[in-house]
């Protein structure tokens, strides 16, 4: 079953001032409930970890990258199907 688009929450790299960022450990399984500004993913910049948040509240639905790999700036890391308001 596809989300609808109106629901769908994607995980984004934001702005962190630098080009090299790498895929650490995910937090959240697909399927898991997550919260908003829950940690969702953590990346690796320089040898310092930053957490990316979850957008929405709802369920992990997708993750688009996998430990290890090396993403930019804008970057769609997964996606939540987000609970209707």
């Amino acid at each position: 079953m596809d989300t609808p688009p109106q629901l769908r929450a994607d995980l984004v790299l934001p702005d962190l001032g630098v080009t090299d960022v790498i895929v650490g450990v995910w937090y959240a399984r697909i399927g898991e409930r997550v919260y908003h500004g829950e940690r969702v993913v953590e990346v690796i910049i320089n040898g310092a970890t930053f957490d990316v948040t979850a957008p929405a509240t709802g369920t992990l639905i997708q993750r688009s990258v996998v430990p290890g790999d090396h993403i930019k700036t804008g970057a769609v890391l997964g996606a939540v199907a987000a609970d209707p308001e």
